[in-house]
């Protein structure tokens, strides 16, 4: 949660580093063409096809390396992890954030790994179920209420696996990564999905704040009184239902302020309430009122929160929320303006290599974001704090000046094309997985 004082020089410096390093180390085998299709892609404006892409000047090949770069290239997705930890501040908090996204493939048969998974249907007004991949990703936010959210992972989920597992997993190796210390400290925020046991109960003793979204409905308990002395001890205390007030105890903590755009707030805070099906997994749990000085405020907002070793007031923890947010334009730009779910690959692998690629163009127009000024047409208002879509637009300018490290293409002569008499075979088939509905258990 702190700003950039790098100086332009330095932040130009950076982002030709950064190119650098994905050269000659993330890219491990086809540097050359997969560069060229990154840089392709940024500077391509909404191809209509993946093929589309070849036409762009930054792409000096024939369209047929576009599909050798994805077929045959190699990544060392650690080294763009690592490069991803480097930008980050090294002191202070930081607010990390972990969610899922699916890309949908909703007519592809030679995909194997396909699940059915909710998604975001805009005419619906709600998630509607579709076959894809689902991508859990585990971002930086730098920034509450910006649209920029860099991913640090992002893998694709395997039919036995669940978000959650694999969440949990991602939260570890940044725990890693980032070590807590003195004066360092990681906050993850999540959406509803991992506000329960399950998520937090296996992180429990990582040395991170854990901040998420809960369902209204819920049914927590407290801790047991003392040991009356006959019988088997109590596993659980006080019922706590999030939608009877009269069965909450009075809270640990309450705040009221005033703030500029949440109106009047009042937050309360309860210690260590558990489910019933994990009595030995404890958190707090926070209720958020906004706008409490209309005659009809929405609906509370509830949080589970797992405290880490540093201690926060609660207005703080609960402004941390806002950081979830970034995720939200953050996958919507991936999709739309960076085309990440426009190719029809068969082969799951290269869907997971072109993910790796959006994700090294992503880090770009984040890590050119202070190096242009805004030009909006003549539609648009002007911006100071440029978005994702100002970056890209303006992105050719910058790549100009400071060139590509990739090799120009070699000419080869004429390709001999299919060998006679060798047979062509259909490629094999896959069922989509169905997940089905597991009952809640412990960790």
């Amino acid at each position: 949660m702190t700003t950039n004082n790098l100086s332009t020089a330095e932040q130009l410096n950076n982002l030709i580093e950064f190119r650098q390093k994905v050269y000659e180390q993330i890219l491990v085998k086809g540097r050359d063409a997969q560069f060229e299709l990154v840089d392709a892609l940024l500077l391509n404006d909404h191809p209509r096809s993946f093929a589309e892409l070849s036409q762009c000047p930054a792409f000096r090949r024939r369209w047929p390396s576009l599909y050798g770069a994805i077929e045959e290239g190699q990544q060392d997705r650690s080294q763009l992890s690592r490069y991803g930890f480097q930008q980050v501040p090294q002191q202070g908090v930081e607010v990390f954030v972990v969610d899922t996204t699916v890309w949908a493939h909703p007519s592809a048969r030679t995909l194997s790994d396909l699940v059915y998974a909710p998604s975001p249907t805009k005419a619906l007004k709600r998630h509607s179920i579709v076959q894809g991949h689902e991508y859990s990703l585990l971002t930086w936010s730098p920034e509450p209420g910006r649209s920029w959210s860099p991913s640090l992972f992002n893998q694709r989920l395997e039919p036995q696996q669940s978000a959650i597992q694999v969440g949990v997993a991602q939260v570890k190796q940044l725990n890693q990564a980032r070590p807590a210390g003195p004066g360092r400290m990681n906050v993850i925020v999540l959406d509803g999905h991992y506000g329960n046991h399950l998520f937090f109960g296996p992180l429990q003793a990582e040395k991170c704040a854990l901040l998420a979204r809960t369902r209204r409905d819920r049914v927590l308990y407290g801790q047991p009184g003392p040991y009356p002395g006959r019988g088997r001890p109590a596993v659980h205390g006080p019922r706590f239902a999030f939608k009877e007030p009269e069965s909450w105890p009075p809270s640990a903590e309450q705040v009221e302020f005033k703030h500029e755009r949440w109106g009047q707030v009042r937050l309360r805070r309860w210690h260590k309430l558990h489910a019933k099906q994990a009595a030995q997994t404890h958190f707090d749990v926070i209720l958020a009122e906004v706008h409490l000085e209309r005659d009809k405020p929405p609906e509370p907002l509830w949080l589970s929160y797992q405290e880490g070793p540093i201690a926060y007031p609660l207005q703080e923890v609960w402004a941390w929320f806002a950081y979830r947010w970034p995720i939200e334009p953050s996958l919507r730009f991936r999709k739309q303006s960076l085309c990440w779910t426009l190719p029809a690959f068969q082969d799951s692998q290269e869907c997971d290599r072109w993910t790796v690629l959006v994700d090294i163009a992503y880090w770009q127009v984040f890590l050119a974001r202070e190096l242009l000024s805004d030009h909006p047409l003549p539609w648009q208002k002007a911006q100071t704090i440029l978005t994702p879509g100002r970056v890209l637009r303006r992105l050719g300018t910058i790549f100009a000046q400071i060139g590509s490290p990739a090799q120009p293409p070699q000419t080869r002569g004429k390709s001999p094309g299919w060998p006679k008499g060798r047979l062509r075979t259909r490629p094999q088939r896959y069922k989509v997985t169905k997940r089905g509905k597991s009952k809640l258990k412990s960790p």
